[in-house]
């Protein structure tokens, strides 16, 4: 909860897609955050957004419940490897715009030399650019935490638009999705796995429900659209990305709401017409995206959906190695 690979049949190839000196002390010192675990996860409903960036600083200008903030982040680019020796990078971010962390408003004498971004796509762009060295920072607003299953939200924390930062050189994170069948060909299915720079995405510790519990571990955020829960692009689940090889696997399968959820009968298989994957790059990489087809349902007469499903099966094998977690057939 992906290896780039051409699958067969009739769908063809699946891809990849921050101390203040005496009285404003106290106050201001409060409003820098050193670290974080989620460390791109900026601020939400958010509007009004601006970036601004210069050698050494990003500034992230914004609106929020009526007021205007200057946020000043620094100190962190791409990701480390999973390692349980070391916390993961992370950024030093000031919501006082420099005041709690040097004591004076960075923000405001600050000069912007941001660059056009001539960077990759990114999903859900608010804002991006090249900084004076090459590198590149984006911000990124998505509703991540949409409940699953279909079930439209009924809290604010469900609704929020998270913006994201992320500063990064060089290539992006994977995220590889291929869809097939399982049990027969009665469910729907899609399974893959989560890389950076040819490496596994992964954490080592976990929720029995899969929330990471360390700055390594990566869900990935699956949507369906046109499916049983109605029209439209709608929060299937997340899950995690297994431990050592950043795969994992999930079957469409017809589920009861889960606790804290309200009451009302379970839910329908909700696989559709096409899926979409997102999740937050490590470290402080972009919020990378997958998108595809969705599958008719399986004819085990149409030579098509057996040799897909084959290839299926021999990728899966490649992917899953010995995970135990993800032997459906």
């Amino acid at each position: 909860m992906l290896d780039r690979e051409h699958v067969l049949g009739f769908l063809g190839k699946v891809c990849r897609r921050a101390a203040v000196l005496g009285a404003l002390g106290i106050f201001a010192s409060a409003l820098f955050v050193p670290t974080a675990a989620a460390s791109e996860i900026l601020t939400r409903n958010a509007g009004n957004i601006r970036l601004a960036v210069n050698e050494k600083f990003a500034v992230v200008h914004y609106t929020k419940a009526g007021k205007n903030h200057h946020t000043l982040v620094w100190g962190a680019v791409n990701a480390r490897h999973p390692t349980q020796s070391i916390k993961q990078v992370a950024f030093k971010k000031d919501y006082s715009g420099g005041w709690g962390a040097f004591g004076r408003p960075v923000w405001k004498t600050m000069k912007n030399r941001c660059r056009p971004y001539d960077g990759p796509r990114l999903p859900a762009l608010v804002a991006a650019c090249k900084a004076p060295d090459g590198s590149y920072w984006a911000l990124q607003s998505w509703r991540r935490m949409l409940p699953n299953l279909g079930l439209k939200p009924w809290k604010a924390s469900q609704r929020a638009r998270e913006l994201h930062i992320s500063h990064w050189t060089g290539a992006l994170p994977e995220l590889d999705i291929y869809v097939d069948w399982v049990y027969s060909g009665r469910y729907h299915h899609l399974f893959g796995k989560y890389t950076y720079k040819g490496v596994p995405v992964h954490g080592f510790s976990a929720t029995s429900w899969g929330v990471p519990l360390d700055s390594y571990g990566r869900n990935v955020y699956v949507d369906t659209y046109n499916s049983a829960y109605g029209r439209g692009w709608k929060r299937e689940n997340s899950f995690l990305a297994h431990r050592p090889r950043g795969n994992f696997c999930y079957g469409f399968y017809a589920r009861e709401r889960y606790a804290g959820y309200p009451t009302g009968p379970r839910r329908p298989e909700g696989n559709g017409q096409a899926y979409r994957g997102r999740a937050m790059g490590p470290g402080v990489t972009p919020v990378v995206a997958w998108s595809g087809r969705g599958l008719p349902d399986y004819n085990p007469d149409n030579p098509d959906h057996v040799s897909h499903e084959l290839a299926m099966r021999a990728l899966e094998d490649q992917i899953h190695g010995s995970d135990d977690h993800c032997t459906a057939r």
